[in-house]
């Protein structure tokens, strides 16, 4: 993604502008009639940092979801509930996905 582009003639900002007819991205000046081509497509990109307390929390609100897979086969090892509800999350910023249950109560294990 490409930094915040000026405008060479009045140093005003260029704005990203679509030129429809050789769909291609420019970059235009509001105030000049200055234009350039893009270097790359990607305008803005959101990347969204979870923290600790988020992620802990999805563990408590999964076992109301009711459109999850459940078993009767697991017993909770805490509070020796019968059922357990299945998902898959995805572990530290490594791209590992592991099966994890929750029972009813929101205390969860992984698989």
């Amino acid at each position: 993604m490409s930094t915040m582009k000026f405008c060479r003639e009045c140093n005003n900002i260029l704005y990203p502008r679509e030129d429809r007819d050789q769909k291609i991205l420019l970059y235009a000046c509001r105030n000049c009639d200055h234009q350039e081509i893009a270097d790359d497509n990607c305008v803005y990109r959101n990347e969204v940092h979870h923290s600790v307390a988020e992620r802990t929390q999805v563990l408590q609100d999964v076992a109301a979801d009711p459109t999850l897979p459940r078993t009767k086969a697991v017993t909770c090892t805490v509070c020796k509930h019968p059922e357990a509800v299945f998902f898959q999350e995805i572990f530290e910023k490594k791209q590992h996905i592991g099966d994890s249950f929750s029972n009813s109560y929101g205390r969860g294990g992984k698989i």
